[in-house]
């Protein structure tokens, strides 16, 4: 037979106690506005969300909204073919911009001097600016003489180097062995894809004769896509680069920076004797921007790691292709990346905006 004694141990009024606390932190709940308030919010947002609501539709509604979903994936086919044409527009710029980048070229690798009149700019100094014409005349004649005695390199020493310097995003794949190498590069270049062909761009490296390797110029390709998903249509931004593809490097013996070669002592299992035995390991360097990862075409997922270092090379190409390869100049005195800082700081600026408009405290 159970036995119940310890029933009789609990004081009578115990429950009624406990209701009673509950009744008061309920109390203080209802009369605490902040507390309340964020109580209150917490439960709209959960009652009042898109799909729930959308669930309590009848289903003569639903149908409509299905209709104008297919309306929207139609608009995403038009909106593709429309970057498709705007890829034609940017092959047929290019076509125009190429001269320009060309003498560019020329002037950097001191194949041609630029006249007088293309190498007029207005001077930074405003105190040279308000001299008059006499003490003007004076200061060119000064400043001639002066320059006759500077040293006079041929065309712009480095230009492209600098510019890996420079910029962040750069600097940080060149390592320092990969420095003496990139001394050589006299060009880069953006190409498109053929009219008709995949949509795709390429940028072309281009070196002067060295030590190094016997290639004259080094290509990346990069494939893109300018069509909404069949699983996901609704997610269609634009063209988006997909996979991306290198070159070999043909490199001279012994001056492979993409690997180092490394020692290590082997003990024979059976006779107990050790040798050292020497093997290539992969080493960091930039010129591994030529042997990208590729994209899996048989379904499977690339690991974290992979995808991670695959979208950066995706970001590399495109600044390469929108940024440097159009404002060169402007990343070699640093002037662009100045303009780059104060978009980051603007964006920066109008996010803080936007978080204390929203923020109720403020």
């Amino acid at each position: 037979m159970a036995d119940n004694s310890n029933s009789e141990d609990v004081p009578s009024d115990s429950f009624e106690t406990a209701k009673t606390d509950k009744e008061k932190l309920t109390d203080q709940v209802m009369q605490n506005p902040q507390v309340l308030a964020a109580l209150q919010e917490r439960l709209e947002n959960v009652s009042h969300t898109p799909s729930s609501y959308i669930e309590t539709l009848p289903k003569a509604v639903k149908r409509r909204i299905d209709a104008l979903k297919q309306l929207q994936v139609k608009c995403a086919h038009i909106e593709a073919k429309f970057y498709e044409e705007v890829h034609d527009l940017e092959r047929k710029y290019a076509a125009l911009y190429q001269p320009l980048f060309d003498k560019r070229r020329d002037f950097v690798t001191g194949d041609v001097e630029p006249t007088d009149a293309e190498s007029e700019w207005p001077s930074e100094n405003e105190e040279e600016e308000k001299l008059a014409g006499d003490l003007k005349s004076k200061v060119v004649i000064a400043e001639k003489e002066a320059s006759a005695d500077e040293p006079n390199p041929k065309g712009i020493p480095e230009f492209w180097f600098t510019i890996f310097r420079n910029v962040d995003m750069l600097s940080e794949l060149v390592q320092e062995y990969d420095e003496p190498i990139l001394k050589h590069l006299q060009d880069i270049k953006v190409k498109f894809s053929d009219p008709g062909q995949p949509m795709s761009f390429s940028l072309e490296f281009h070196f002067e004769p060295n030590d190094y390797f016997t290639n004259s110029v080094l290509t990346k390709t990069y494939k893109m896509k300018s069509e909404p998903d069949t699983t996901d249509p609704f997610s269609f931004e634009g063209p988006e680069i997909v996979d991306c593809e290198g070159c070999t490097i043909e490199w001279k013996k012994g001056k492979n920076v993409t690997v180092k070669t490394i020692k290590k002592k082997q003990k024979h299992k059976g006779r107990g004797t050790v040798r050292t035995v020497t093997k290539q390991v992969p080493n960091d360097s930039f010129f591994n921007f030529f042997s990208p990862i590729k994209v899996s075409g048989d379904g499977e997922s690339l690991d974290e790691d992979s995808e991670f270092t695959l979208a950066s090379d995706f970001e590399i190409g495109h600044f390469f292709r929108e940024r440097i390869v159009p404002r060169a100049v402007l990343y070699f005195t640093g002037e662009a990346i100045e303009d780059d800082d104060n978009e980051l700081e603007g964006e920066e600026e109008g996010e803080e905006d936007e978080e204390a408009e929203n923020d109720p405290k403020v």
